[in-house]
């Protein structure tokens, strides 16, 4: 009976330090959940395809690591060139031509959507695992692995955009719910990157390890979305180009959305520019006083912060006439190139970086809204999947121009500050007159 009343202290003692290190977890997690369901999002089911972003954008980063790891710091660097050539030649290239067919054949699973992610979480599970025997040796093996990761992750993201506009709380706009799925996945980003190198610490293998559960998590949660994601009442397909004046396409709804598209192509050719070009050029001549690993981590740190600033400040922005910001966004992004040319340098670099992450995200949010606004709704969500790849086309060119530049820094930002003033030569005048100008609503085919 005396041991029985001993333990009791004892037993209570030891729930009090079950909750203390419990609370932690639990009050994290609760207060992510109360952010991702405020306003009505939680009813909507916008905050559970904001969970899932998240979920997707701290797989992808793992999955980065590992393979930057691989391709990249564990050789030198004339060879980390050739092997990144290659990575793109055998992942992005391919990518190119099959991106147009993402998009149409997701069309015709429109009541599939959360099988569709559900299907592009679990493809990534199993080639986590088959890329965690192969990220070691770098054989030959990795590349298709990777090609699959990458056409899996954008099959995710042309279904996520699909899926938006059906889980709008009352009151929201699509580029404020854009908005707060997109800084989701930053932050998670921001967060899984750090872990992600710490387990690449233990063995190039376990960033991946770390993906597969990342992953499975997704899986589960993406087949737990609210069945209206698979909703497709009221759709039809949009098309790049005229068919007819009955079928609605972007080319029926003004110059908005089509200068828009060119300028964040800009946007996304000097995106995918940046990160390979100055990849190897603070490899080979990192900043001062600083390693190359550290040179790297600064610009993009620069580049997120950037980024997550643009989103952020996105939704205040909404009200504001989206081509205005458009046409800011691709001049403020020259004139950073200009000066990075000019003045070349680490803080240059920097806030070059700093600069095309923020004018990225605000064009591609007021694109977002433009589509919302000019496009028809039964071709809107088709619309998303068309820019998305088209967008991804510019990274790749821009990816491909960065590895083949010669290593200078002054030479590298001349050739940015040339991207952006093609950009701002093709679409700012444009979205000049049609802000001036104003954009009828579109007539509902």
């Amino acid at each position: 009976m005396r041991s029985s009343e001993d333990a009791g202290p004892l037993q209570r003692a030891g729930r009090r330090v079950g909750r203390a290190l419990h609370l932690p977890f639990t009050g994290t997690a609760r207060g992510i959940r109360k952010a991702t369901h405020a306003h009505g999002a939680g009813e909507s089911g916008l905050g559970k395809l904001i969970e899932l972003h998240a979920v997707n954008g701290a797989g992808d980063v793992m999955i980065t690591v590992a393979l930057a790891s691989t391709v990249f710091f564990s050789v030198p660097t004339d060879e980390a060139r050739g092997r990144v050539a290659l990575y793109l030649a055998i992942t992005m290239a391919p990518f190119t031509l099959l991106a147009p067919v993402i998009g149409p054949l997701l069309d015709r699973l429109p009541h599939g959507r959360r099988a569709a992610m559900a299907g592009a979480m679990g493809t990534r599970v199993v080639l986590a695992i088959a890329l965690s025997g192969a990220v070691a040796t770098g054989d030959l093996e990795l590349y298709p692995a990777a090609l699959g990761v990458l056409v899996a992750s954008k099959a995710y993201g042309v279904v996520r955009s699909a899926v938006v506009p059906r889980l709008l709380p009352h009151g929201f706009s699509l580029v404020k719910a854009n908005s707060r799925v997109t800084l989701a996945g930053l932050l998670a980003t921001g967060v899984a990157a750090p872990v992600g190198v710490g387990l690449q610490q233990i063995g190039p293998q376990w960033p991946l390890y770390g993906a597969c559960v990342l992953f499975t998590g997704g899986t589960l949660l993406a087949l737990s979305m609210p069945h209206k994601v698979d909703s497709a009442k009221g759709e039809r397909k949009a098309h790049m180009l005229t068919h007819g004046e009955r079928k609605p396409s972007l080319r029926t709804v003004g110059p908005s959305v089509l200068h828009g598209l060119q300028a964040n192509a800009a946007h996304r050719v000097l995106s995918g520019f940046l990160i390979f070009f100055l990849a190897f050029l603070l490899r080979e001549h990192p900043l001062p006083g600083q390693s190359a690993a550290v040179s790297l981590g600064i610009v993009g740190v620069a580049a997120g912060v950037g980024n997550a600033c643009g989103t952020a400040l996105g939704a205040l922005l909404r009200s504001r006439a989206p081509e205005l910001i458009v046409a800011a966004m691709v001049t403020l992004a020259m004139v950073a190139a200009i000066v990075a040319a000019v003045f070349f340098g680490g803080l240059a670099v920097a806030v070059l970086g700093a600069v095309a992450g923020l004018s990225q995200a605000l064009s591609k949010l007021s694109l977002d809204a433009m589509i919302q606004r000019d496009v028809p709704e039964v071709v809107r969500t088709s619309a998303f999947a068309r820019s998305e790849t088209l967008l991804q086309m510019a990274w790749v060119i821009g990816g491909a121009v960065g590895i083949a530049l010669p290593l200078n820094g002054t030479l590298g930002m001349s050739v940015a500050a040339g991207i952006l003033a093609l950009g701002v030569a093709v679409t700012v005048r444009g979205l000049l007159t049609a802000a001036r100008r104003g954009t009828p609503h579109p007539r509902v085919a």
